[in-house]
């Protein structure tokens, strides 16, 4: 089973300001806003949810292509992609546009201000689902709007089984179009705050929702996730990470693992535990894409987690 990622890729400058934003921002003065930090500590990351995606996903040895546009300055990326094995086969390079990038500024509170420049992924819907490849599912993850809504209709007209992920792209969409999309659509994961948002938009329930699909998945952060399906709720925990290093990206990683134990033909128990865990070894590292690990230790770590192989 070849798995289809739809999203975006993006630089992520990360950058931690030493004090506290409250300090130096005057409530009565936010109308003539003139504020500048010194962050002594930076670093740049590669990510974007595709990306993000795709590495975890080939961590675990899963078949993925990942499909997204990128811009002229996407080279450094290209190379670490070839490093570790990801294919590019799906990637379309936009000469007159940035690659999207995400500049973050953390404060001591963990409070942050971040500037959003999406550059290539404007262009998203330039990019088909290819139908003659081999591919029998598909995850749409944020994206330009344009092509999440397209590549989600491609998807459906092929006959592909697909993961709806709107993640921080949920704001774009009403609820006509979410009610559209989630018809379409084989699965939906979603946090616990973006469950709350897609009800309210749709004026659907959870349960509505999980009846229209073979499974709607719900996280929770530190209390777990939960997975309704074949009429049942399966109640997934979460591993013990030994560090809180860096939530960012914890997420995609979580959906690689979906991903994965939908590849493998795993039952929603293992499946929704594979993708716990996958979740809470990337919270370990700072960034999305420098957690490592061999397959023969993520078992041993599954069975140390959970009380059980992956067989």
């Amino acid at each position: 089973m070849s798995a289809l990622i739809c999203g975006s890729f993006a630089f992520d400058t990360i950058m931690v300001y030493s004090g506290q934003f409250k300090n130096e921002i005057l409530p009565d003065q936010v109308h003539m806003l003139n504020v500048s930090f010194l962050v002594p500590d930076m670093r740049r990351e590669f990510g974007g949810c595709a990306g993000n995606i795709a590495y975890s996903l080939a961590l675990l040895g899963g078949d993925g292509q990942a499909m997204g546009t990128v811009g002229k300055d996407f080279d450094d990326y290209a190379d670490w992609m070839d490093q570790h094995g990801i294919s590019r086969d799906y990637i379309k390079r936009i000469d007159d546009a940035y690659t999207a990038q995400a500049y973050i500024t953390t404060d001591m509170d963990d409070n942050q201000i971040t500037a959003f420049h999406p550059g290539a992924m404007n262009h998203a819907h330039e990019q088909a689902v290819p139908t003659d490849a081999g591919i029998t599912l598909g995850i749409v993850s944020p994206d330009g709007k344009d092509g999440m809504v397209s590549h989600a209709q491609q998807f459906a007209d092929a006959g592909i089984d697909f993961i709806f992920d709107p993640g921080q792209g949920l704001p774009m969409f009403n609820g006509a179009e979410l009610k559209t999309i989630i018809d379409q659509a084989t699965y939906l994961t979603v946090n616990d705050y973006e469950a709350k948002l897609v009800c309210d938009r749709t004026g659907l329930s959870e349960a509505d929702i999980a009846a229209k699909l073979d499974a709607l998945v719900v996280t929770k952060g530190a209390k777990g996730s939960v997975i309704y399906a074949d009429g049942k709720t399966y109640e997934i925990p979460t591993g013990n990470p030994s560090a809180l290093s860096d939530p960012t990206g914890c997420g995609d990683a979580f959906r690689a693992g979906l991903i994965y134990g939908l590849q493998q033909g795993y039952d929603w128990e293992i499946t929704g535990r594979i993708a716990s865990l996958m979740g809470t070894i990337k919270i370990e590292r700072p960034g999305t894409q420098n957690h490592r690990f061999t397959m023969d230790e993520f078992k041993t770590r599954f069975a140390k987690e959970f009380g059980r192989g992956l067989g």
